[in-house]
């Protein structure tokens, strides 16, 4: 009787210390066995309303989990952080564990998008590249100024010129209107960070009209250096009520009629935007104006130049007092482009 009971004995204790080695075994391989991956890497969703069970049995049944399901569940619940998971798409490297994983998914370290604001680029050009973008969700039926500004509650009658152009990372599934903002947001901490800088000598009346001039500056010239040169000269015209007569202002009044070519006809028909038959200011900016920009307009270079025409050796302009010598410098611009046909 003895004996058998000492046999059971030590069945059960080999038993337990099988059982025991195993699960150790199998905790080991959970912590330290990489994940299942062809690829370097993949990208793993975990959807809004996910708990870790369901996260775990995805990764289990999509082959990425080398272990069963219910480990990862069960780590995580011993963990206390089972309920700390976000949503969003993570990227899943080939050597990553899934304690590691667990990890990135509280973490909330989610894959990031990215579109770039071209300077010089129209509100209308950025709201074509929003909704082609695959991973911002469209949430108004069409973007245009109307629905933009009603969104944003811009109370500007047009949002031309309104966000900054730099690079934006975003989440998938970042909305039209959330990107939008950000961009409208930042283009107004640029510009009251530029208005505190005001000085009584510059013809602005408010920090629109500095992003009007910086727009115009933009599309006068991709030379930053030039760029307060060219605001000064802009100055100067409106110090002494001379019309700003810039091209760029007159093509975009033209809208989808400016087929590339701007004619003596086009400079005469008088538009809200014709600078060559309207003194001031256009009515609003035309175009998505730098930082570089916008500090050339707060920052005009001193000087007496009233003209300037493209030719310069560096790509840039020659920039003249009077209207003799930019006839001048206009005639060797059109002489140097013959030359080069």
């Amino acid at each position: 009787m003895k004996i058998s009971l000492t046999i059971k004995l030590l069945f059960l204790l080999v038993l337990t210390a099988i059982i025991a080695l195993v699960a150790w075994s199998e905790y080991q391989r959970f912590l330290h066995q990489p994940v299942n991956l062809i690829e370097e890497e993949t990208i793993f969703t975990i959807y809004p309303g996910d708990n870790i069970s369901k996260v775990s049995q995805r990764l289990y049944d999509s082959g990425i989990s080398p272990v069963p399901s219910i480990y990862l569940d069960i780590y995580a619940r011993l963990q206390g952080n089972a309920q700390q998971i976000k949503a969003g798409e993570y990227r899943v490297q080939a050597d990553a564990t899934l304690p590691a994983l667990l990890n990135l998914f509280i973490s909330g370290r989610v894959v990031q998008y990215s579109i770039t604001i071209v300077e010089g680029m129209t509100a209308k050009q950025l709201f074509e590249k929003i909704q082609a973008h695959p991973k911002i969700k469209q949430t108004l039926a069409e973007l245009n100024n109307e629905t933009v500004r009603e969104a944003l509650a811009i109370e500007n009658e047009l949002v031309e010129g309104l966000f900054l152009p730099e690079t934006y990372h975003f989440p998938a599934n970042t909305t039209d209107v959330q990107f939008l903002r950000r961009a409208y947001q930042k283009m107004q901490s640029q510009l009251d960070s530029a208005w505190q800088q005001m000085t009584e000598n510059l013809p602005y009346d408010s920090a629109y009209e500095v992003l009007i001039m910086a727009s115009i500056i933009e599309k006068e010239s991709a030379i930053p250096e030039e760029r307060p040169e060219i605001a000064g000269v802009f100055v100067r015209r409106l110090d002494i009520g001379m019309r700003l007569q810039t091209d760029p202002t007159v093509i975009y009044g033209m809208g989808d009629s400016y087929d590339g070519n701007i004619r003596k006809k086009d400079l005469q028909t008088d538009t809200p935007y014709n600078t060559y038959t309207r003194f001031g200011l256009p009515p609003t900016p035309i175009c998505l104006p730098s930082k570089e920009s916008i500090e050339a307009a707060m920052n005009p270079a001193e000087g007496t130049s009233l003209y300037f025409v493209a030719g310069a050796e560096n790509g840039g302009h020659v920039f003249s007092d009077n209207l003799e010598d930019h006839n001048r410098a206009v005639r060797q611009y059109w002489n140097n482009m013959r030359l080069t046909r």
